[in-house]
């Protein structure tokens, strides 16, 4: 591994770490809210919410940081299973692919 790598991997693991505290935290908050309180109407749904800057701000981090949590485990489980992967594309595959879903969060979010 080399210097560059060590250099960023504390901000991987932090990631890592932020983005498993949201999927453990948030994201069954928000399918409870989504998938039963909407449909049901305890909650109602005007779609104006989602024009609410702290609301793309809560969306933004739900959905970005569960995708460097998902990187950096699939990365390292492909790494432990010794499949063969070349490990740098498997890091721009992971790693780049959680940069891609974050830009194109952001810009979804923007949009709306």
């Amino acid at each position: 591994m080399s210097s560059t790598n060590k250099n960023i991997e504390p901000l991987w693991w932090g990631l890592f770490s932020a983005g498993g505290v949201v999927a453990a935290f948030l994201v069954p908050i928000h399918i409870f809210i989504f998938g039963l309180a909407v449909p049901l109407g305890w909650i109602p749904d005007t779609g104006e919410l989602f024009r609410h800057w702290p609301v793309k701000i809560y969306l933004f981090v739900l959905i970005a940081l569960p995708l460097y949590h998902w990187a950096h485990r699939f990365y390292f489980t492909v790494n432990d299973m010794r499949l063969g992967v070349p490990r740098g594309p498997l890091a721009v595959f992971c790693y780049g692919g959680a940069v891609v879903g974050t830009v194109m969060t952001l810009w979804v979010l923007l949009q709306l």
